[in-house]
């Protein structure tokens, strides 16, 4: 049998996906499995050992053009099985193109008549957290095709491997960048690419990079994407350019391998946070205008900050008062927290 499952386009959507991919393997243990996806989830799901295969698609443009140009890989592969993850009407439509004989997803978008095995969005959504949302995916597959209901009762694992090569390639990345080889790292991740309102201050981050260093001789390492570079270069300005700077200069495959290295990793709500918990990396999340029962790490190492001013969870990319469920968040707060995992 011939599984694709369309794989989630966020990094932290990705990784809650696992815990259903996990899944699928189970209920497929001999099915060939590819995931498709883009080019950057390599770097997720590289060392995972959940699929048989990657179809890393880099999108060539947003028009019907391009999904023909994708159906027509996919309908050469003739697959049997197809469970989507993203709601969107275009994921839908490259593998009804690509003529994947049954295909299951939510019936979101006007999007029905694309699959074969259309699932209603479920009332309780907004209510639990993502993974079961993805999950309950797998859980229809199961009932439908198989007709058991194991898959229900499993406790969702987001834990992905990562090699001690990458961790070791980590190590010489942060040597390399002037670190002070002293064995204990944290991480922070001071951007967020598609929310501002979802950043906490600059200046805070800096202070807190200062009192961590006057608590614990460590390397305090900044990660990012290209877009979180000016910020990353404010704070490290701050600090009197002491930091390691690795913001932008690197794939998600060797950031994974930089999270599996440290200690600690303190971000925004983002998809580093994410990935920092599934290799097993205790994360200190900030979170202000997003809702954290939805959308946090789930994991028992990850450690959510908030401050439940009214007006949160608002979902607004920028604030248009005064910003106070984050400006309220004190950098003591956080150094509070992360001590503990130092």
């Amino acid at each position: 049998m011939k599984i694709l499952i369309r794989g989630a386009n966020w990094i932290g959507d990705a990784v809650m996906t696992i815990p259903a991919i996990k899944q699928i393997r189970c209920l497929y243990p001999d099915a060939h499995i590819a995931l498709l996806t883009r080019p950057w989830a390599e770097g997720i799901f590289q060392d995972a050992d959940l699929v048989d295969e990657i179809m890393a698609v880099e999108d060539r443009g947003a028009g019907l053009k391009e999904v023909i140009r994708q159906a027509a890989e996919i309908r050469r592969r003739r697959f049997d099985l197809g469970i989507i993850f993203p709601n969107s009407y275009r994921s839908a439509a490259q593998l009804k193109l690509g003529r994947v004989k049954r295909t299951f997803g939510y019936s979101a978008q006007g999007r029905r008549f694309l699959l074969t095995d259309p699932v209603g969005v479920p009332e309780w959504k907004n209510e639990r957290h993502e993974v079961h949302y993805y999950l309950r995916l797998v859980e229809t597959v199961e009932t439908r095709l198989l007709g058991t209901d194991f898959v229900k009762d499993r406790e969702p694992d987001i834990s992905i491997s990562v090699t001690e090569g990458r961790v070791e390639e980590a190590r010489f990345m942060i040597k390399a960048a002037g670190g002070r080889n002293s064995g204990r790292i944290v991480a922070l991740g001071p951007g967020s690419a598609n929310s501002r309102a979802k950043r906490w201050a600059p200046a805070r981050y800096a202070e807190l990079a200062k009192k961590i260093r006057s608590a614990a001789e460590v390397d305090i390492l900044l990660l990012g994407s290209k877009e979180d570079s000016e910020i990353a270069s404010v704070i490290n300005g701050l600090c009197g350019g002491t930091l390691l700077d690795l913001t932008g200069k690197t794939g998600l495959g060797q950031a994974a391998g930089l999270l599996a290295a440290a200690d600690v990793f303190v971000s925004n709500d983002m998809g580093l946070a994410h990935l920092a918990a599934a290799v097993g990396t205790p994360a200190v999340v900030i979170f202000g205008p997003t809702n954290h029962g939805n959308t946090g790490p789930y994991s028992e190492i990850a450690e959510v900050i908030r401050e439940p001013v009214e007006c949160s969870p608002c979902m607004l990319r920028d604030c248009p008062i005064d910003h106070r469920c984050m400006e309220r968040i004190s950098a003591d707060r956080v150094f509070g927290t992360v001590r503990k995992f130092l």
